[in-house]
Parts: C-alpha cells; sequence; structure tokens
C-alpha cells in the first residue's frame, strides 16, 4: 500500500536535538528557536516571528491579540479545519461563514462583503493547499472597512501572492510544521506578526502573559504579571528539529514539486472528463503542499477511493464543511455554501510526500487513469 504520508527526515534532526540537551536550555526560547526565527525573519523578511506549539496556538494567540470578544463576527471558509474556527470561538466570537471559490477551496472574495456588518472585526483566510487567496481583494476590503486580516498560512510555507511570501499580507500569519506539512517539526507552528502595534504584547502573551523574555535580553530587572497569555512556545528540541529541515527546505521544495508536476502531467487529460485539477491563479505560486482531485460528486469520490485502495493507493478526503459539522449545524442560518459542500462531497487528495518514488507515482496515475477508462467503458456499454 502507497501510504498517504510519510514524515521525511533530512538526517540532521537528532544531532540537533541532542546539541539542543547539551547546551542545557530544552525548554522554550533557546538556541534552535532564535536560529529559527532569524531563519524566517531573514529569508520571507516577516517582521517578527514566534515559534508555537501548533498553528492552532497560533491562531489563538492572534485571536487574543486583535482583542476578539464576544459578539465580534469573523469571517472564515468554512471549508477549513476547525482549528482556523475554534481559536475565535474560544474568546466568544460568533462565527460567519463564508463560500470557496468555484476554481479552488480557497474563500471567494466576491463572497465576503456582503457579509460584512457593524459588528466584523476580521476575515481569517486560508491559503488551501499552499495557493494564496486573492489577497488583492480581501485586504482592499480590509482596509474599506477596518477589519483585521489573519492569514491561515499553515500549508502555506514558501508560497507568495505575487511577490509577497504568503503569511505576511495579513495583520498576522499562521503556520504550520505538523509532520503533513512541507517542512515539518512532529507538531509545531509559527506566528508572523506583520503589524508593529502588536510585536510587544504577541511576545507577553506567548511567554505566558509575562514580559519574561524581555528580562532575559536585560530589558528589564525583573519579570512579573502583565497580560493574559499561555505557554504558547514549544521546547528547543522541537525547534532543532524544525531547523535540520529549514537548513534543507530548498531541496524538499523541489523535490515535492517535481512530484506536483509529474502528477498533473499524468492526470491532465483526465481535465476533460469532469474531474477537477488544482487551480492556481496567475498571481499565485505553487509550493507543492499536496496534489487533490475534485470529482463530479460524492458517489465517484468514494468510488474512486475505493478502487485505488483495492490498487494498493491510499488516497483520501479533506475538510467537512464547518457549517454543517455537529458542533455548528444547529447554529448555522446563513446562506448556502455550495461550493465549500461540493468540496467537501468531491475532494480527494493523493499520496504526497518526500520520498515518492517515480514509480510510485506511475502506480498512482496509472490507479486514477483505469478508473476513469473503466467508467468511460462501462457509460459505453450501458
Amino acid at each position: 500500500m502507497i501510504g498517504f504520508n510519510k514524515p521525511y527526515f533530512t538526517g540532521k534532526e537528532t544531532e540537533y536535538i541532542i546539541q539542543a540537551v547539551t547546551h542545557e536550555k530544552i525548554s522554550g526560547n533557546g538556541l534552535f528557536t532564535r536560529k529559527c526565527h532569524d531563519f524566517f525573519q531573514k529569508r520571507y523578511d516577516f517582521n517578527k516571528v514566534l515559534l508555537t506549539t501548533s498553528c492552532t496556538t497560533a491562531l489563538e494567540m492572534a485571536a487574543i491579540l486583535i482583542d476578539t470578544q464576544p459578539g465580534d463576527e469573523i469571517i472564515i471558509p468554512s471549508y477549513t479545519f476547525v482549528s482556523t474556527a475554534n481559536a475565535f470561538v474560544l474568546r466568544g466570537a460568533t462565527i460567519v461563514f463564508a463560500d470557496s471559490s468555484a476554481q479552488n477551496p480557497n474563500i471567494d472574495a466576491s463572497d465576503l462583503e456582503k457579509l460584512i456588518t457593524s459588528k466584523t472585526k476580521a476575515i481569517v483566510v486560508v491559503h488551501y493547499a499552499g495557493i494564496a487567496c486573492d489577497m488583492a481583494a480581501v485586504m482592499k476590503l480590509a482596509e474599506r472597512y477596518n477589519l483585521f486580516v489573519v492569514e491561515d498560512a499553515a500549508q502555506a510555507i514558501d508560497s507568495y501572492f505575487e511577490d509577497k511570501p504568503l503569511g505576511s499580507i495579513g495583520h498576522l500569519g499562521c503556520f504550520s510544521f505538523h509532520e503533513t506539512k512541507n517542512v515539518i517539526a512532529g507538531e509545531g507552528g509559527m506566528l508572523v506578526i506583520n503589524d508593529k502595534r502588536f510585536a510587544e504584547r504577541a511576545e507577553i502573551i506567548w511567554e505566558k502573559g509575562t514580559n519574561r523574555s524581555a528580562f532575559f535580553r536585560g530589558e528589564v530587572d525583573k519579570y512579573t504579571w502583565m497580560d493574559v497569555g499561555s505557554s504558547f512556545l514549544p521546547s528547543d528540541m522541537i525547534a532543532a528539529f524544525l531547523y535540520a529541515q529549514l537548513e534543507n527546505i530548498d531541496d524538499i521544495q523541489n523535490r515535492r514539486k517535481e512530484i506536483w508536476n509529474n502528477y498533473h502531467e499524468a492526470l491532465l487529460p483526465l481535465s476533460e472528463e469532469n474531474l477537477l485539477l488544482p487551480y492556481i491563479p496567475a498571481y499565485a505560486t505553487n509550493n507543492a503542499h499536496m496534489f487533490y482531485l475534485v470529482c463530479s460528486n460524492l458517489e465517484e469520490r468514494t468510488a474512486l477511493i475505493n478502487y485505488l485502495k483495492q490498487k494498493g493507493v491510499h488516497a483520501i478526503f479533506h475538510y467537512l464543511s464547518l457549517h454543517k459539522s455537529a458542533f455548528f449545524q444547529s447554529k448555522y442560518s446563513g446562506h448556502a455554501l455550495d461550493q465549500a459542500d461540493r468540496y467537501s462531497d468531491c475532494l480527494v487528495r493523493l499520496p504526497f510526500y518526500y520520498e515518492l518514488s517515480q514509480s510510485q507515482i506511475r502506480q498512482v496515475t496509472e490507479a486514477v487513469s483505469s478508473y476513469f477508462a473503466r467508467k468511460t467503458q462501462i457509460s459505453l456499454s450501458l
């Protein structure tokens, strides 16, 4: 069976973890945390970054930083992971769901303005599959209505909107280094602070609500409780693992793009048969986070997944629309979100990881192609 995901190790992860241990600083904000921070700030020109225990906690920090209060409305796409919404629900916010685009699962920017009310505080965009949302349209709306923009860039490391790195455009950006992402730390995340007015407070929230970081820099003679906060910073051993990955990010990205291009070239002929391949707008780059297909309906998606399993290929679907989730369904009274439901029913992800071999890629693409060839033959015989 060709598995859906396999974590890739560069070879230096354990070496750097041992270095972190020998420095006798394995709690948060140690040597490798600073190395990671420096890497991201230099490579992507991020204003300020803070490693977090996950993208979930980065989103939770973002919700605190924009001062989310009960009754505030936060616009997010329905087709996303639960953390995108839950971070703001924890602060008492009212979630307002937006639909996805017909071309890809990203938020439909043309659907946003009608959702804005006097209670709207922020728009949270999700760069699905590492492909940029229409950030020009989103930021224009945010400026017009004085709203915050949070980028859920969990899947979007090393991807761009025009010439701007994703995560650097909104007021705040949130990344994931979960084992399914391009660069990994097992678990882990990062908050990018683009709006300088949040920089000092973000560090305090990150350090359990204290000014401990300023104390260790010698900026104050003692540290104390300053604000709300939690234990958002990861162990330096997690940062050590991540740093080994970051040193190899170009190699990792090149291989993933090669795999993505192989998939696309082999499956492009099927796009004429009511099968949607990933759509990348002219303003977006491709970081090769995943390769997905969109089938014509739920029945076809289910049949394809089952067929691929019989052929030794583990393909899986993805999110279920949050507005139809067990938690939210009884609370939702908005308009129909047809595209979000379409992706929930029809999207399937193919195996995707660094060590996927050329023969395995052929096995996957030949299995997909044979399914649709078989389907065509059955239709012709009826």
